[in-house]
């Protein structure tokens, strides 16, 4: 075959593409796997890369290595690292269950580099994967591309999100609108305590996801095969999650049991299960947003979101709530991964859990999704809608469940027919209540006031 090259591994030759990093393995997963054309996340692949380099760096320092063999293959890994290392990872996500089809990948691409640098050959299973197995090295890489996921993209999102939130809600502080429970009226609330219910619910949703970081930067690696460390240095465990963690100034430490941590994908759920509950979050945000901006004239027309785009390509003017929209899609395809993971989560047969790299893509993808969408929620949605003062004071003027504050002095019932009669008859509530109570307009307005009752009446 033209414009290939011969490979060979222990199940003999096969034809790889001649300029190609990679060899004989990787080229069989290729082979082996024409199923979904996606590959690993690139966040996958570049915490496997760091990864190879902190097992060389731990492995020379316990003379497992030799320092130019390990240098050669750290140099290598921070090469690719510094271009576009995913043209040489081509295997799809839906391959062998443990992931070694990527392993073997990171392993051959980085003994290339690291054979050209060295002058000599580095090997890819006695070099590159020393004291390493598949079956360690990818529960890891998952535990380290997601710890590095929450640091860097959605943690920071998230408090941009509540921060711009909490500015917001300083600003519609003077709003009051009508409150709505069952989408029907209910009492009055302020705008700003609408937003900081909001910001409320993601601060909780960081704290849970803070508490979870001990349990994800808690790595496998060091158990090898099945979890006892064959062929592994005893200290290879603690060298590497000191390397590893000084590569990404994120502290990781070896696992309190390797059995664990290899057998099963728990943290994984317990992770994907609390991004579930962020996506739950900014469903709400997102359809309270739509729901307050909808109209503007048969809707609720309380707020006005920033106008993005044209958002009918027959309706002349139609602007639509789009980043809302693309925000609760996020949510619902967030919600979707979660099963998924929770489903390849089941999957630890005995030693193993054998559906590691659609756990991996699927934990990653939400974590970005959720990232993306936060900070596209909170400075083109929040930050920017503007609130309509005339209709929030139309809806509280016609709404008959302030009559609620009347309770304690007319009774339920009497206060019922009050509300009944006021609804009816299009009517302000205190007008009606003026003629079938003996209280006079000015106990009334106090009575009914708002502003008073977003305060609980006090």
């Amino acid at each position: 075959m033209s414009n290939t090259r011969i490979e060979r591994d222990s199940m003999g030759e096969l034809h790889v593409p001649e300029q190609a990093l990679y060899g004989a393995q990787t080229q069989r997963a290729v082979d082996n796997f024409p199923i979904s054309h996606q590959r690993m996340p690139a966040q996958f692949i570049r915490a496997l890369i760091l990864a190879k380099a902190a097992a060389a760096k731990a492995n020379v320092e316990l003379k497992q290595l030799s320092e130019s063999q390990g240098k050669a293959i750290v140099d290598a890994a921070q090469g690719l690292l510094e271009g576009d290392f995913m043209q040489h990872f081509p295997v799809d996500i839906f391959q062998t269950g443990s992931g070694t089809s990527s392993n073997m990948n990171a392993n051959e691409v980085i003994a290339t580099l690291a054979s050209r640098l060295l002058g000599e050959s580095v090997n890819p299973n006695d070099h590159v994967n020393c004291g390493q197995s598949s079956n360690d090295i990818i529960p890891t890489t998952i535990h380290v591309s997601a710890a590095l996921g929450l640091h860097e993209q959605l943690l920071p999102a998230l408090v941009h999100l509540v921060q711009v939130i909490e500015r917001k809600a300083v600003e519609v502080h003077p709003f009051i609108k009508t409150g709505r429970t069952h989408l029907m009226d209910a009492m009055p609330v302020r705008m700003s305590q609408v937003l900081e219910g909001w910001a409320q619910q993601l601060k909780a949703n960081i704290g849970h996801l803070q508490d979870l970081l001990p349990s994800l930067q808690s790595l496998a690696q060091g158990g090898t095969a099945v979890g006892t460390g064959i062929n592994a240095h005893p200290q290879f465990a603690a060298g590497f999650s000191r390397q590893l963690s000084s590569l990404t100034q994120v502290q990781f430490t070896p696992g309190k049991n390797l059995f664990a941590l290899i057998g099963s994908q728990d943290t994984a759920v317990a992770v994907s299960g609390q991004l579930k509950a962020i996506a739950v979050t900014l469903m709400k945000i997102a359809n309270d947003l739509r729901w307050m901006n909808s109209g503007p004239l048969a809707g609720l027309g309380e707020i006005e979101l920033e106008g993005l785009q044209p958002g009918s390509s027959i309706m002349p003017g139609k602007v639509n709530p789009v980043i809302p929209e693309a925000t609760a899609m996020v949510a619902a395809q967030v919600i979707g991964n979660d099963t998924t993971i929770t489903v390849a989560g089941q999957t630890g047969n005995f030693e193993l859990n054998v559906m590691l790299p659609i756990i991996a893509q699927n934990l990653l993808s939400s974590i970005e999704l959720l990232a993306n969408s936060s900070r596209l929620l909170a400075d083109k949605a929040i930050a920017s809608f503007k609130v309509n003062e005339p209709k929030l004071k139309e809806a509280l003027s016609r709404n008959p469940i302030l009559v609620t504050a009347l309770n304690p002095i007319i009774g339920y019932q009497k206060a019922a027919e009050i509300a009944k009669t006021a609804y009816k008859q299009g009517r302000p509530v205190i007008d009606v209540a003026l003629e079938h109570t003996d209280l006079s307009r000015s106990q009334l307005e106090i009575l009914l006031d708002p502003e008073k009752l977003t305060a609980g009446g006090v």
